[in-house]
């Protein structure tokens, strides 16, 4: 575990969500496409979408679109539900949230190690 150079550690909450980011992996590995991130961005509407809808306008046949929900899917960040004969996919915006506070914390760690290292230079 990290420690500050007062020997104090971050904290429970802290390691917690530290301890989580192994399964952040999947989520910052389905985000890392273009073409995912279109896709998360038709899927923000907070409507479900068929593979058909995705796919009109873009260059990418439907079983390409297919492969892409499918990763996103399995990083739990769309889900498919079965209407008839369709698949629909939604977005699940909570594993995003939780990628945001993870990135939100590591992002307060590197500002205050900066600002310990500002006081240090400038003493």
């Amino acid at each position: 575990m990290f420690r500050s150079r007062s020997g104090r550690g971050r904290g429970r909450a802290a390691t917690r969500r530290a301890l989580a980011v192994p399964s952040a992996a999947p989520i910052f590995s389905a985000l890392g496409d273009q073409t995912r991130l279109l896709l998360l961005g038709k899927l923000s509407s907070g409507r479900p979408h068929s593979i058909s809808q995705l796919a009109r306008g873009s260059k990418l046949t439907r079983q390409a679109i297919t492969k892409h929900l499918r990763t996103m899917e399995s990083a739990g960040i769309v889900h498919g539900v079965r209407k008839g004969r369709e698949t629909l996919f939604e977005l699940d915006p909570k594993p995003i949230l939780e990628i945001r506070e993870y990135l939100d914390m590591v992002s307060a760690q590197w500002d205050q190690a900066l600002a310990r290292l500002k006081a240090f230079v400038e003493d």
